[in-house]
Order: structure tokens, then C-alpha cells, then sequence
């Protein structure tokens, strides 16, 4: 394995196999890629600090303290990255531009009567099936005997509240359960079981509340802190690819467009 060298200043192998540590990757291979690159930055932006004379002077934060080359990083980005800041202009058209994403999510008010099977249990499975069945055809003809099914009859703990699961989120429930809850009305109770990894359930539907759009007030300064994250880590990984380019990098093809340290 060929040693990873930047500007002449050897990174062993030991050290990029202790970094390994840090990322978490599909295979072993790229693991040690992005370790490596990880170093190879680190190593880039540490010579700079020092061809600055920059001095460390390490911050404590949380109850961490920073390293001295932790620190060095740190002040040679902050002296060397200058980004602007996100006035009320840019963030107002990031705002108008993206409304979902300042949208309160919409609100669920389910009630269901769960008959449990596991479905690599193909006969507790089918039993299940039969039962959901065979209590909404009974609550087609007789909605107002939901509540009391459900106590006498759901596998859930919900059972003692009638089948009523309270206020629930898109990504709250399964995949299944949560198809056919969107596309539902307020008051009506679903007119198939619905199948997931618990069992059968047979699902009502009691409210729905719809999401608002948040005033932009009250998202200014989230906008801002996105904006300025992503500009910044943007001008960072352009900063990184011209330290690179004017540097002798051997053993390691790093990406020009690759971005930092700030993992």
C-alpha cells in the first residue's frame, strides 16, 4: 500500500487506520477512502495555519475543549473563509420559494381495533384477516359499535380508549397504515382491513387538522442559520479544493470538490 504523503509530510498507516473509527461506511474500503481523505485535509489546512503563523488558542465549549490543531483549523477558516450574511431579502425568497417547508405537518386523529399476527405465521395471519372482516362488515352496518369493539376486541393498548390513538404525524406509523389514513375522510372507516407487520386493523378516521404555513417571523432566523451553514461549508470546500491544488499530494487523489472536515 503506497504511503500517503502531503507536501513530503507522511500520514502512516496506523494513523489513517485509527480514523477508520470515525466514519461509518458500506464496506471497509470506503471507509478507509474517506479516513484517508479526512487526514489528507486536515493535514493540508494544518501546514497553512502554520505557514500563517497562526497561534492555537483552543476553545472550550460545552465542557469540551478544543485540541490545539483543532483550534488552528478553526482560526485559519475564520480568517481565511469570510462568507456574507443572510439578510431579510435572501431569506425572505428562500422562504417564498419553499412554503412546504414552513408548513406545520397535518395532523391525524386515527382510532383502530388491531387483531395481531406476525405474517411469516401464515395461519395466525389468515385468522387475523377473517376477523377484521368480519367486524367491519358488522361496523358498515353499525358505525356506533367501533368504540365498543375496539375495547372488547383490539390487540393494542388503545383498546381502553376505544381504539383511539390520539394526534399522529406523517412517518408516526407504518407505511401501510398511513396510505390509506391520507387518503381518508374525517368519520369514515376505512373500507378494507389494513395490513401491516402487527396484524389487521381495521381504521377509522375521526379528525383531521390541517397544516399551516409558518409566518415568516417565526422561521427568520432557522432560514438564516441554513443559508449561512450552506454558504459556508460551499466556500470551505472551495477553499479546501485551491490549498489542495497548490499542494504536492501523493498516495491519495482527493477530489476537487471535496468538502471538509466539518463532518
Amino acid at each position: 500500500m503506497q504511503t500517503v504523503t502531503v507536501n513530503d509530510v507522511a500520514i502512516p498507516h496506523a494513523t489513517i487506520a485509527r480514523e477508520v473509527q470515525n466514519h461509518q461506511a458500506e464496506s471497509p474500503a470506503v471507509a478507509w477512502e474517506q479516513a484517508t481523505r479526512a487526514l489528507v485535509i486536515r493535514e493540508l489546512l494544518l501546514q497553512r495555519a502554520r505557514a500563517l503563523d497562526l497561534v492555537a488558542d483552543p476553545r472550550t465549549e460545552d465542557g469540551a475543549r478544543e485540541t490545539d490543531e483543532e483550534s488552528l483549523i478553526r482560526l485559519l477558516l475564520e480568517r481565511e473563509v469570510i462568507t456574507p450574511k443572510a439578510d431579510d431579502a435572501v431569506c425572505r425568497r428562500y422562504y417564498d420559494s419553499n412554503p412546504a417547508r414552513f408548513r406545520s405537518p397535518d395532523l391525524f386523529e386515527p382510532a383502530h381495533i388491531l387483531f395481531k399476527a406476525r405474517r411469516d405465521d401464515t395461519d395466525a395471519y389468515a385468522k387475523a384477516e377473517a376477523q377484521a372482516a368480519a367486524v367491519l362488515a358488522d361496523l358498515q352496518q353499525h358505525p356506533g359499535r367501533f368504540d365498543s369493539l375496539a375495547r372488547s376486541l383490539s390487540d393494542c393498548s388503545s383498546a381502553t380508549e376505544g381504539g383511539r390513538l390520539g394526534q399522529i404525524v406523517r412517518g408516526e406509523t407504518t407505511p401501510e397504515f398511513e396510505t390509506f389514513l391520507v387518503a381518508m375522510e374525517p368519520g369514515q372507516i376505512c373500507p378494507t382491513p389494513v395490513r401491516t407487520r402487527y396484524g389487521m386493523h381495521v381504521l377509522r378516521l375521526d379528525r383531521r387538522i390541517a397544516g399551516e404555513t409558518l409566518p415568516f417571523d417565526a422561521v427568520r432566523t432557522q432560514i438564516a442559520t441554513y443559508l449561512e451553514d450552506r454558504t459556508w461549508r460551499r466556500a470551505v470546500a472551495q477553499y479546501i479544493a485551491l490549498v489542495a491544488g497548490q499542494a504536492r499530494i501523493a498516495g491519495f487523489d482527493l477530489p476537487a470538490a471535496t468538502s471538509p472536515l466539518v463532518q
